[in-house]
């Protein structure tokens, strides 16, 4: 039985570069996703490139990988055909492709290739906006790059020789360009070293006032910037489109009788996420680390919501995520199912504390969700400096009697006072 064709929406308009999806599944493969949810989020990968126009997508049934070309030479020729009436300039392939399979397939067709790592870090590099996340994408394209080297390049074979019969053979071009991408790489980290000790000291401030930090982390179009958008007045962009949100954004938000906390929108996760933007980004994703609370947001909705929250789960652990660290469930998108499975998903919602049902589009769910983190907030303590002046020795002495104080100096004006409280411990300290 044939597959019915891959429907391709391209209303945004004419673009300049015709590409084509290919998901080749592998029969043999133990982490073989369905089909044809891969290759749907594959085509939206690519619709995330705004000068990429999605000329078609097919799925390629593997029973075997071929080493040399990926594919078999009679769907090679096939496909060749195809490409050349539909005036194809690049193919994505969601999967990895060896150096060696990329550089016959693109001779076998005549067109650009790109794999999966490759389409990613097309994307970042194309939103990257912060001077961090510019060099976190170029230092994960230069090791992916790096990867590649190996027979990947027409010119590998040539040599730059020594002088006479004492320089030898001389550093072959491969060498050369190893060893350049390798000192690039080292100017880049040097250079994202500053940028991350700047962000350290920011922390460092935030961390002498007690605001809590609030995380959002979860898959690329789960949600997450539109409900940070709901929550804080802030303009992040939020559209149905995979990877909208690249740059981490913090806002200050004032819970319902509750503390000031800072809210944080991370970057989306995805399956097999390359390792190299895993390593760079991880300067960003500290952020995730030093939060006292972490909302894992779902799309609810998905038909492979579990699979996606299993992705997610493997690269927080990736990151050193602690297994006790304070996570709240949170199912979005409620609002665009059937009212009988929206119904069934409140209703598991409820039987579980630490999960919530939400729209963040509608609101729905929200306040329930902020109330409980405000109730996990109350336990949570933050350290800060207060100054007393001697004339204000009782509130001196509650501090002592809570055993509140971490350290104390004496001043010309009174006491400097070091204390390490919960945010209820807080404002009871305010109606002294």
């Amino acid at each position: 039985m044939s597959r019915p064709p891959f429907q391709i929406d391209n209303t945004d308009g004419p673009k300049t570069t015709r590409a084509w999806v290919l998901h080749p599944d592998i029969k043999t493969d133990p982490d073989r996703r369905d089909a044809d949810h891969a290759l749907a989020e594959a085509v939206s990968l690519a619709r995330a490139l705004p000068e990429l126009q999605v000329a078609g997508a097919d799925v390629i049934p593997l029973k075997t990988v071929r080493a040399g070309m990926l594919f078999g030479t009679g769907k090679i020729a096939e496909l060749k055909e195809r490409f050349e009436d539909e005036e194809v300039g690049l193919v994505l392939v969601d999967g990895p492709v060896s150096p060696v399979q990329q550089r016959n397939l693109e001779k076998a067709w005549g067109v650009k290739l790109l794999d999966r790592t490759g389409l990613i870090l097309e994307i970042f590099s194309d939103r990257a906006a912060t001077r961090e996340g510019v060099l976190q994408v170029e230092m994960a394209a230069l090791s992916y790059q790096r990867t590649r080297l190996v027979r990947a390049w027409t010119h590998l074979e040539r040599q730059r020789g020594g002088l006479g019969f004492v320089g030898g053979p001389g550093e072959t071009q491969i060498e050369a360009d190893r060893r350049a991408i390798d000192e690039q790489l080292v100017r880049l980290r040097r250079q994202l070293d500053k940028v991350v000790k700047t962000r350290a000291l920011h922390r460092a401030a935030r961390a002498k006032v007690p605001y809590p930090i609030v995380a959002l982390v979860g898959y690329t179009n789960a949600g997450k910037s539109t409900l940070f958008n709901r929550l804080t007045g802030a303009g992040v962009m939020a559209r149905d489109m995979l990877f909208a949100t690249l740059d981490p954004t913090m806002r200050r938000l004032e819970l319902p009788d509750g503390p000031e906390v800072i809210l944080s929108d991370t970057v989306g996760f995805i399956s097999d996420l390359p390792t190299e933007l895993v390593a760079a980004f991880r300067a960003t994703l500290e952020e995730v680390l030093a939060a006292d609370i972490i909302c894992h947001v779902r799309d609810i909705a998905h038909s492979e919501t579990e699979e996606q929250a299993q992705d997610v789960t493997t690269i927080m652990a990736s990151l050193g995520v602690p297994d006790d660290r304070t996570t709240l469930e949170v199912w979005n998108k409620i609002d665009t199912m059937p009212a009988d499975a929206a119904d069934a998903v409140r209703a598991r919602a409820e039987r579980d504390e630490d999960v919530f049902a939400i729209s963040a589009l509608t609101g729905e769910g929200l306040d329930a969700l902020l109330a409980a983190i405000t109730k996990r907030l109350q336990g949570v303590k933050h350290e800060e400096t207060l100054r007393l002046g001697f004339a204000e020795g009782r509130k001196r002495a509650w501090l002592f009697q809570q055993d509140l104080v971490a350290h104390e100096d004496q001043t010309d004006a009174g006491f400097e006072i070091t204390v390490r409280w919960t945010a209820d411990q807080m404002d009871q300290y305010k109606r002294l």
